[in-house]
C-alpha cells in the first residue's frame, strides 16, 4: 500500500483591497493598483483573496472597511484621500474605527515643508487630516501621506504614488510562507484534458491548480498553473502534469517556479 505523504500546513496570511472612489465604477479611471498590490504581496507571502470596489458613499466605505478588516489579516486601500470635498476616505476609516480625526501635527509638518509659503490652502490641509491613533505612511511623491490604523493601510489612488506608499509599508508586514507557482503549457484544448486534471487536483489538494484556455499560432492550447508552499510537492504535480499532457500527444513548454 503507498503511504499518503505528509502534508504540512503553511502559515498563510491573508489581506483583501477596499479601491474607492465614483471614477472607477464609472469607468472613467481603470484601476492599476490592485496588479502591483498583488504583485508585491505575493513577493511578502501576503494572499490577496478579494479585491472591493466602492463609491464615495459614507455608509458603504465603513461597511466595506469594517467587514474586511475583520476577515483578513491586511486590508489595503487606495483612493480619496486627496484635497476636494469628495475625499471621504479618512473621516470614513475614523468612523469605522470609532476613532476622531483631526490634523496630524506632524503629516502638517510634512506638507508645509513641500509646498512655497502661502501655499498650503485649507484644501491641501484636509489631506493632513488623520484618524486619532494611526501612524503615518510616508510618501515619497507628494509628501501628503497615507496611514495605518490596526490591519488597515490607507493610501492614494495615484499609481505612483500608491506604489510608493506600499514600498514605504512593505517593511511593517508580517508575511506568511510564500507561495511559489508553476506554468505548464502545451497545445492540448482544454476540454481534452479537463477531467485529468481534476483527478490530479483531488491527488495534490494543497497544490493549487487553474487551467487558462488560448489559442497560440492558430491551435488551441491549455496553461495549467500551479501553486504552492512546498516545493517538492510543486514539483511533483508539476512533472504528472506533464505527463498528462504527454499522453495526450503534447510536448509541453518550459515551466518556471515564479
Amino acid at each position: 500500500m503507498t503511504e499518503t505523504p505528509e502534508i504540512a500546513n503553511p502559515k498563510i496570511v491573508t489581506a483583501a483591497m477596499l479601491v474607492i472612489g465614483n471614477e472607477i465604477l464609472s469607468g472613467r479611471t481603470r484601476d492599476a493598483n490592485m496588479h502591483f498590490l498583488a504583485g508585491k504581496l505575493t513577493e511578502l507571502g501576503i494572499r490577496l483573496r478579494e479585491a472591493r470596489v466602492v463609491p464615495d458613499i459614507e455608509a458603504t466605505i465603513i461597511a466595506a472597511v469594517n467587514d474586511l478588516r475583520a476577515r483578513y489579516d491586511y486590508v489595503f486601500t487606495s483612493g480619496g484621500i486627496g484635497p476636494t470635498h469628495d475625499d471621504i476616505t479618512a473621516d470614513c476609516i475614523a468612523k469605522a474605527f470609532g476613532v476622531g480625526i483631526d490634523v496630524h501635527p506632524e503629516a502638517r509638518r510634512r506638507l508645509e515643508a513641500h509646498y512655497e509659503a502661502g501655499m498650503l490652502n485649507a484644501a491641501r490641509l484636509r489631506m493632513a487630516r488623520i484618524p486619532d491613533t494611526a501612524t503615518l505612511i510616508d510618501n515619497p511623491v507628494s509628501a501628503a501621506p497615507g496611514f495605518r490604523i490596526g490591519n488597515v493601510m490607507v493610501m492614494a489612488g495615484v499609481p505612483k504614488i500608491f506604489e510608493a506608499m506600499v514600498a514605504s509599508a512593505a517593511p511593517t508586514l508580517v508575511g506568511g510562507d510564500r507561495l511559489l507557482s508553476r506554468t505548464v503549457l502545451a497545445l492540448v484544448p482544454e476540454g481534452a484534458v479537463a477531467e485529468d486534471l481534476g483527478k490530479l487536483q483531488a491527488e495534490y489538494p494543497d497544490v493549487d491548480m487553474g487551467s487558462y484556455p488560448a489559442f497560440r499560432s492558430g491551435k488551441a492550447s491549455t496553461a495549467i498553473v500551479l501553486r504552492s508552499t512546498d516545493k517538492a510537492r510543486l514539483d511533483a504535480a508539476s512533472e504528472a502534469m506533464y505527463a498528462i499532457f504527454r499522453r495526450m500527444g503534447g510536448e509541453p513548454f518550459e515551466n518556471e517556479i515564479v
